[in-house]
């Protein structure tokens, strides 16, 4: 006599396993190798796929990736590069470039051939008698001066700096808008050198860009109604060491606090609906307005 087939249902990834259990969510088959414990029975590894994939991602209050933020990659990746560059100058420059001998800015190892090559300069003429600056079009130094530091002091200082308010910052605004932020703030600090600054009078430092992260956390933190009574003394700190100490840049450190405050005012005040687009909007114009100034610096230093 032949035996009867078997009735009872199988897995539908397992053929050959009979089982009882089914998925809760679309009522399939499952065996125990494939079965997902959920809230209310078991689920087959295609719901939980699309699940996943369905699953909105945590937001922060202005609309950036929480769990980024929370890790810190762009600041991370700031220091990275900003020590990278500091180690190309130390090795190019030599001994100058990490001590230096006389006056703050030869205290902090200024006159590198990297710091030589990337920083802020309207139009000048080099030692080697060639002509430089972002007149001459160089306009790339807007954006590596806020990677080059005069020595390894004024590295540590700006970093510690980042490090402290920028992971804070990060995972609140989530890594883009906190770049932005970075940047614009970085950038607008370089274009008011540019405007502000005689054309062959050098700055660099990350100090533009930082100095718009600290007027960016006090301008946040009052958005969402937190206490910002510990951050005015470090701004104030920062603007007496601006107005003190010699041959530090006024025009950058004003020029990147005005910019880090208005991008900062565009970040964490743009409402729903379309949030991310108006970020976007009102970030571009900012960054363009600061470009047509650059421009009309350069017609009238070359006019």
């Amino acid at each position: 006599m032949s035996e009867a087939p078997s009735t009872s249902p199988v897995c539908y990834r397992h053929p050959s396993r009979e089982t009882l259990l089914r998925c809760s969510r679309c009522d399939k088959p499952i065996c125990t190798s494939c079965m997902n414990d959920a809230v209310v029975g078991h689920h087959c590894p295609d719901c939980v796929k699309d699940g996943r994939r369905n699953q909105r991602r945590a937001l922060t209050a202005f609309g950036g990736s929480l769990a980024a933020g929370r890790a810190a990659y762009a600041v991370r990746g700031l220091i990275a590069i900003n020590v990278l560059v500091m180690i190309a100058s130390a090795i190019l420059g030599g001994p100058k470039a990490i001590a230096g001998a006389g006056g703050f800015l030869n205290l902090l190892g200024a006159g590198t051939p990297v710091t030589d090559a990337g920083e802020v300069i309207g139009l000048a003429i080099y030692p080697d008698g060639a002509v430089h600056g972002i007149a001459h079009g160089e306009w790339y130094r807007l954006v590596t001066a806020m990677f080059l530091h005069y020595g390894v002091v004024h590295l540590l200082l700006n970093m510690s700096l980042l490090l402290q308010i920028g992971t804070y910052l990060e995972g609140r605004l989530g890594p883009l808008r906190f770049l932005a932020l970075y940047f614009l703030a970085g950038f607008g600090g370089n274009v008011a050198c540019y405007l502000m600054q005689a054309p062959n009078q050098p700055s660099a430092g990350a100090s533009t860009a930082t100095f718009g992260l600290i007027i960016g956390i006090i301008i946040m933190n009052r958005r969402l109604m937190l206490d910002t009574s510990s951050l005015m003394p470090l701004l104030i700190t920062n603007l007496i060491f601006t107005f003190t100490i010699p041959q530090i840049s006024i025009a950058g450190h004003l020029g990147g606090l005005a910019v880090g405050a208005v991008a900062a005012v565009v970040l964490v005040h743009a409402r729903l609906p379309h949030r991310t687009i108006k970020q976007v909007v009102g970030c571009t114009l900012l960054f363009a307005v600061l470009v047509a100034l650059a421009v009309w610096r350069t017609a009238q230093i070359l006019g």
